[in-house]
């Protein structure tokens, strides 16, 4: 992803602009970016390896990355997402014990986060019909959005939407009680 920004940005940045490749996230590869000439559209080089640089956008030739200005670019990427998952009682909205902690390191972890966006889905079970469900899900989803908002996020960068048993974690025949399912998950980017 980081790659195919850089080749979009690269036409933009002029003549004393510098690309840096930087590493993946995890255990992604890096990617690469392809310089083309826009006169001819043929390739003028590429980089494809992590923590090589670019001097100029037209001339691409793989050359180690300046320490310093590696560390400044490093320390601008955002943390890799965070994914929660808290748990509830049986057809309720009522969090587990255990998941009381959970939400006290999701807040910490937003918290912490510069230009966080935070996404909810709330699950249930198939127990029950899937209308009630469907209510359910989107009742412990609002339960931890409004949870959040007391901490003070913001409802601009708050999504919480419900999925019943429409995308059951652990796949189970109808009418089956699975606690795995009572969930609601929370990914913050």
């Amino acid at each position: 992803m980081r790659a195919l920004v850089l080749a979009a940005l690269l036409p933009m940045l002029g003549a004393c602009a510098s690309v840096t490749l930087l590493p993946g996230e995890g255990d992604t590869a890096a990617g690469s970016v392809a310089v083309f000439d826009p006169k001819t559209g043929l390739e003028k080089g590429s980089l494809s390896d992590a923590n090589t640089r670019s001097r100029l956008w037209w001339k691409v030739a793989a050359k180690p990355a300046d320490p310093k200005r590696y560390e400044a670019l490093v320390r601008r990427i955002p943390p890799p997402l965070a994914h929660f998952t808290l748990y509830f009682f049986e057809d309720t909205t009522n969090l587990l014990p255990q998941s009381q902690n959970e939400l006290k390191r999701m807040y910490a972890d937003i918290a912490r986060r510069p230009g966080v966006e935070v996404q909810i889905v709330g699950h249930t079970d198939t127990v029950g019909s899937v209308q009630a469900n469907d209510v359910l899900s989107i009742d412990r989803a609002r339960l931890v959005r409004d949870a959040l908002f007391a901490q003070g996020l913001r409802p601009a960068i708050t999504r919480a939407v419900g999925r019943g048993e429409h995308e059951l974690l652990v796949k189970t025949p109808d009418d089956t009680p699975e606690p795995r399912n009572r969930c609601v998950e929370v990914i913050v980017r």
